[in-house]
């Protein structure tokens, strides 16, 4: 599940006209970015949701593999969104992720995998030291513990990637909601895990993140 339906404010004008996903950095859209990564997992089902200037990304993905899962006339927030795409995901956890980062390194997907451990986890998250998280602020999302065990607070950020199992969805009666409700009660349970992502990762979120995220590219093919 490729999140994709956000208004992109901190943009400003350059998502005027162009949904964030579009936005292209080093030549490239953004999510085309993360796609890249998507594919080499060989995924059954690729699901973009989209709601802010939509055409755009019904154009962009005519003919491709990847599936749109339509929010409207509100739109639904990730844990919504989610569950809104289940129909075309199907059955079992997913793989959910941002697509306004660049990734330095091992495929953030394949790292996850590695590390699945479904008798024990409900979600696993790919995690980033603050110190190789260029262009974000602030000292991280969660602390994880030596079993790798997340809980909230500052330590690592959270890198957009995940393995989620989708249970919990169900028992959340809003439409519009954050995946962030299913993490707490996972942080409850004892049942949301990370790892550390071991390369470096930067946050696009913003028009100044362009450069940055471009000048990573540019370092990584010296």
């Amino acid at each position: 599940m490729m999140f994709a339906a956000g208004f992109g404010r901190r943009m400003g004008n350059l998502t005027k006209d162009t949904p964030k996903p579009l936005i292209r950095v080093a030549g490239v859209p953004l999510i085309d970015h993360t796609l890249c990564l998507v594919r080499e997992i060989n995924s059954d089902h690729i699901v973009a949701n989209v709601h802010y200037l939509p055409d755009a990304l019904v154009n962009h993905f005519r003919g491709s593999e990847v599936a749109l899962s339509h929010e409207s006339p509100d739109i639904l927030e990730t844990g919504g969104g989610l569950k809104h795409a289940l129909p075309l995901l199907g059955k079992g956890p997913v793989f959910t992720t941002n697509t306004d980062a660049i990734w330095q390194g091992p495929n953030p997907f394949m790292l996850a995998l590695s590390h699945w451990a479904p008798s024990t986890m409900d979600a696993l998250t790919v995690c980033i030291p603050t110190e190789n998280a260029i262009g974000h602020s602030g000292q991280g999302d969660f602390r994880l513990s030596s079993q790798g065990k997340v809980s909230r607070g500052p330590g690592v950020v959270y890198g957009g990637v995940q393995i989620l199992k989708t249970d919990g969805l169900f028992g959340i009666q809003e439409a519009s909601f954050s995946l962030n409700r299913l993490w707490d009660n996972m942080i409850a349970n004892g049942t949301l895990y990370g790892v550390i992502y071991p390369g470096k990762w930067c946050d696009v979120g913003s028009a100044e993140g362009i450069a940055l995220a471009e000048n990573l590219l540019r370092d990584t093919h010296v």
